[in-house]
C-alpha cells in the first residue's frame, strides 16, 4: 500500500509542477495570472464555499475538539500578526501560518490513515474552517487596508468607529465569507438545492483545487524561491510543526484524547492551503513569499507529516 502521506501530497506536487511547466512554456502569459486569480477568487471559490456550506446542519456537529483547534489558530494568528507589525503583509503571513490544505491533502490523507471515523471529525472542522479563518483574516486585512488609507491621508478625518464598521462590512460583503454565510443560512432552511443549480456549482467547486494549484505553479515561474527560501522555510516550519504542537498542547491540556485529538493535530500539520495564495493575490502583498512558502511547505510536508502522525499516535 502506498504511504498515505505520499499518495496525498503527490497529486498536489504534480499539479503545481504542471502549472510551472505551463508557465515556462509560455502557454499562460504573466499578464494573464491576475485574470486567472480573479477567476479563482471571484467565481470558483464562492461556488465551492457556498455548495459546501449549503448542506451543513450545525446542530449535528461535535465542535469540542474543533473549538480548541481554532483557539490555537487564533493564538498563533495573533502572535504572527503582532510579530510582523500588524500590516496587510502580516495578516497574510499569519493566515499562511494557520490555514491548512484540508481538502486537497487533508481529505485523502485522513481517509487513508484513519478511515470513516477520522473523516467525520475532519468534515466537522472543514465545515467551519474557511468560515472562521478566512472571515477573520478578511476583517483583519480590511482593517489594515483602512488604516493604511488613513495613514496615507485618504481618510484622516474619518472616525475610527466608522473605519472599523466599514472594514467589517467589507469583510462580510466579500467573495469568501459571503458565500459561506449564505450557504449556512440556506442549509438551516432544510431545503435541497435543485439539481439544475447544484450541478454547475459542483463543477465550478471541483475546478477550484486543480486550477488554484496550477496557478501556483505558473506563478512560481516568476518567483525565485532561492531569494525567499529562508523566510519560506521559517513560515513553513511554523505551519507544519509549531501549529500542530500548539493544537496538541491545548487539546491534551483539556483532557482530549483518541482519534479526534489525532485528526486535529494532523490537520494542523497539513501544508499551507491554496486560499492563502488567493488572499496574497487579492490584496497584492507578499505574493512571492506566499508562493514560495506553499511550495516549501508542501515539499517539507512529506517529512513533517510523517513525523507528526507518528508522534500523534503516541498520545
Amino acid at each position: 500500500m502506498i504511504n498515505p502521506v505520499l499518495s496525498s501530497l503527490l497529486p498536489v506536487v504534480l499539479l503545481v509542477a504542471i502549472g510551472f511547466i505551463t508557465g515556462r512554456a509560455g502557454w499562460i502569459r504573466a499578464e494573464a495570472i491576475k485574470d486567472l486569480s480573479n477567476l479563482v477568487f471571484m467565481v470558483l471559490t464562492p461556488a465551492l464555499l457556498f455548495r459546501t456550506m449549503s448542506t451543513v446542519h450545525v446542530e449535528q456537529l461535535n465542535f469540542k475538539p474543533v473549538l480548541m483547534y481554532f483557539v490555537a489558530a487564533m493564538l498563533l494568528f495573533g502572535f504572527v500578526l503582532i510579530w510582523q507589525g500588524g500590516t496587510r503583509r502580516a495578516a497574510v503571513l499569519a493566515l499562511a501560518a494557520t490555514f491548512s490544505n484540508t481538502v486537497m491533502i487533508g481529505i485523502p490523507l485522513v481517509g487513508l490513515a484513519y478511515g470513516q471515523a477520522g473523516l467525520v471529525t475532519l468534515f466537522t472542522l472543514i465545515s467551519v474552517h474557511a468560515l472562521m479563518l478566512l472571515t477573520f483574516a478578511t476583517v483583519v486585512l480590511e482593517l489594515a487596508v483602512a488604516r493604511e488609507k488613513v495613514a496615507a491621508g485618504g481618510g484622516g478625518g474619518q472616525h475610527m468607529l466608522l473605519t472599523v464598521l466599514g472594514a467589517v462590512r467589507n469583510g462580510i460583503i466579500h467573495p469568501v465569507p459571503l458565500p459561506i454565510i449564505v450557504g449556512l443560512l440556506f442549509a438551516q432552511t432544510g431545503q435541497v438545492m435543485p439539481a439544475v443549480v447544484d450541478r454547475p456549482l459542483q463543477l465550478l467547486g471541483n475546478a477550484f483545487g486543480p486550477v488554484a494549484l496550477v496557478l501556483v505553479g505558473v506563478t512560481l515561474t516568476a518567483v525565485r524561491i532561492g531569494d525567499h527560501f529562508k523566510a519560506a522555510l521559517g513560515l513553513s516550519l511554523i505551519k507544519n510543526l509549531a501549529f500542530p504542537a500548539l493544537v496538541a498542547l491545548l487539546c491534551w491540556g483539556l483532557g482530549l484524547s483518541g482519534l479526534q485529538l489525532t485528526v486535529m493535530i494532523v490537520t494542523a500539520a497539513l501544508p499551507i492551503g491554496a486560499n492563502v495564495f488567493m488572499f496574497s493575490q487579492r490584496y497584492q502583498v507578499a505574493e512571492e513569499l506566499v508562493t514560495a512558502s506553499m511550495a516549501v511547505s508542501t515539499g517539507l510536508g512529506l517529512v513533517t507529516l510523517s513525523l507528526v502522525m507518528a508522534l500523534a499516535s503516541l498520545l
